[in-house]
């Protein structure tokens, strides 16, 4: 069980845990900047991982803090003396590591605990149990025979490999949380400080608070606009749900629902490009692709999980005759843009770096944030204004963000030397391919159930960096295009966020609207249904992923759309008027059709869809015959 972080402002440990956040940042920021080599040092990436380790175990135990305070304070201290000791002395360790002499043992053994319990404390038992499941399993796995069997690894081995080698604790998962992740999250920060928030929240309005159900469609634009930098869920649903949430209720939303569309329109932010919450560049970075082909390949998927979205929202809207927004509620666009326009300069940077000057995604990340604080300190959004003291609290607030995600890319770190290191990720990527039974639907379907079950209760970017290390290579194996299980893995691990049992983003929704967690949680499902059925399409249909000639491009996305409508129509019970069972069936029934593979059942399926399709919105009476004959 998670333990909650304590919150007095005021108290000592906060101001510790403040420096800390705001050293880790910064540290980042200078690892980034490159500024050592630019100083004429040298050191190993590995000593950088080290001290960011060695800060966020301290932050973990400050901040997650049990019954004992005088044991988490010495566990802080220890984990903090501990990782600046490896950052200096790693040249040293690493030599020595293959003979495994007693302090060097020590030193790992060190590690590998304080990680274990700094990961307790951050996300639960979940994952430390898959961590000691998998490690015990190296350790035992030359025992087994069959496909399982791995090579003997003594006990004193691994604890050196994975916590010295550039495979294990200190590896790429780790990096990329380090530099990638906390650049995005920092730009995020500063743009929420800047008034970038405050931006999208009034061009959302502007532009959609007219509409029926209009407060819902703010609230779908502003979080999947925020959502896509901000790269933690629940900060997008504190920076947008505060403000939407509300609205929507007002406008006559009920408070589950209100709470479901914010919930679901934050985490889909994480899908939308082009920054995806940092998650598009950890995946290049793995699959060793350009950034722009990651995205270019997300662009439908995307659209089809806010299209759905949309729909549902406003075809309950119609349902439920709510109103748009008052007029006295709604800015006006040339105002709005006007003021506002200059916050479209720290996506122009990042863009520009990445695509036009190649520099790395962490660089880009930063060249947008000095945008950011240029833009906040100068000009400013109405009467929100940067200060220097902003710019502290947005290094702090970053540091702390991404405290859980450091604490998992260790623990993926782990995972990771635990499969180089005894042959076991070779061993289970057979396995699980022969437990689909050379099927790949049924391998997908194992897929999907183990991706949703691991990601319970994590950040996206950490379930993404555990899924790419234990699914992927399974898919990959069988034939499945890279991107498109990459990108499977991380639909069906983000939507863990908004999936009962735990739901964290749902349930976070749900306590800003006075609503219940669990029809919360269920009714987020609903919404974002997309995001459970679209990863099976595109594997099975590249040309979702922008794979494939123009025309079957053009006729798989257009075909998907309308699926997702008529789908999204069925749930709603609503298409141009209200549809009895027989219209929702068949609305259903045609969105089926329409979103079947093309090249897998041919093109009758989706002629029968859009013939479906048209009878039950040009015809409505067809089909629910108790439409008043004046409609």
């Amino acid at each position: 069980m998670q333990i909650e972080p304590q919150t007095d402002a005021s108290s000592g440990r906060a101001r510790i845990t403040a420096a800390l956040a705001g050293t880790l940042t910064l540290s980042a920021v200078v690892q980034a900047m490159d500024i050592p080599s630019r100083l004429g040092l040298s050191f190993y990436t590995e000593q950088f991982l080290a001290l960011v380790l060695g800060l966020a175990l301290a932050m973990v135990f400050l901040t997650r803090a049990s019954r004992w305070l005088v044991l988490d304070n010495v566990l802080a201290a220890l984990g903090l003396v501990l990782g600046v000791f490896v950052a200096w002395r790693y040249p040293d360790l690493l030599s020595r590591m293959m003979f495994a002499p007693l302090d060097v043992l020590a030193v790992g053994a060190l590690v590998f605990v304080l990680v274990l319990e700094g990961l307790r404390r951050a996300v639960g038992w979940t994952l430390v149990i898959v961590v000691l499941s998998i490690a015990g399993y190296g350790l035992i796995g030359h025992l087994v025979d069959g496909p399982l069997q791995t090579r003997q690894v003594a006990p004193e081995r691994m604890a050196v490999y994975l916590a010295f080698d550039p495979n294990g604790v200190l590896g790429i998962t780790l990096n990329v949380a380090a530099t990638v992740v906390v650049a995005f999250v920092l730009f995020g920060q500063l743009l929420l400080r800047s008034g970038g928030a405050d931006f999208f929240n009034d061009i959302a309005s502007a532009t959609m608070g007219r509409r029926r159900g209009g407060a819902a469609k703010i609230s779908i634009v502003a979080s999947g606009l925020f959502g896509s930098i901000s790269g933690v869920v629940v900060s997008n649903i504190v920076a947008t749900g505060v403000v939407t949430i509300r609205l929507m209720t007002r406008s006559g939303f009920r408070r589950t629902t209100a709470a479901a569309v914010e919930a679901t329109a934050s985490t889909g932010g994480q899908i939308a490009p082009p920054v995806m919450g940092a998650v598009a560049f950890l995946m290049a970075d793995i699959l060793q692709r350009p950034y722009a082909e990651i995205v270019v390949a997300a662009a439908i998927p995307a659209l089809l999980y806010y299209v759905a979205l949309f729909a549902q929202a406003d075809l309950m809207a119609a349902r439920e005759n709510i109103a748009p927004v008052p007029e006295d509620e709604i800015p006006q666009a040339g105002p709005v843009l006007r003021s506002g326009w200059v916050f479209t300069i720290p996506f122009a940077m990042i863009i520009g770096a990445l695509f036009f000057l190649n520099q790395r995604a962490e660089t880009a990340a930063l060249a947008g944030g000095v945008a950011a604080i240029v833009i906040g300190l100068v000009l400013g959004y109405g009467s929100t204004r940067m200060s220097l003291a902003g710019i502290w609290d947005a290094l702090v607030e970053a540091g702390q963000s991404v405290t859980e995600i450091v604490m998992i890319s260790a623990a993926a770190g782990f995972i990771i030397g635990v499969l180089n290191v005894t042959g076991l990720g070779f061993a289970a990527t057979f396995a699980l391919v022969d437990l689909g039974g050379g099927s790949l639907f049924a391998l997908l379907a194992i897929a999907a159930l183990v991706c949703i079950v691991l990601g319970m209760g994590m950040p996206t970017v950490g379930v993404y960096l555990l899924l790419a290390v234990l699914v992927a290579p399974s898919l990959v194996e069988t034939g499945v295009e890279p991107i498109a299980a990459h990108l499977f893995i991380f639909y069906l691990g983000m939507m863990s966020m908004v999936t009962p049992p735990i739901a964290i983003g749902a349930f976070f929704a749900a306590s800003i609207a006075n609503a219940s967690p669990m029809a919360t949680a269920f009714e987020a499902m609903r919404l974002g249904w997309t995001a459970y059925i679209v990863p099976f399409l595109f594997v099975a249909t590249p040309a979702l992923l922008l794979i494939g000639t123009p025309i079957d491009i053009a006729r798989a996305a257009i075909a998907a759309i309308l699926g997702v409508w008529a789908v999204s129509a069925c749930f709603a019970g609503w298409l141009r008027g209200p549809l009895g069972p027989v219209g929702r069936c068949l609305a259903g029934i045609g969105g089926v059709a329409l979103l079947l593979p093309p090249h897998v059942a041919g093109i009758a399926p989706a002629v029968l869809g859009a013939v479906l399709l048209a009878a039950v919105g040009l015809r409505p009476r067809l089909v629910n015959p108790v439409l008043n004959p004046s409609e």
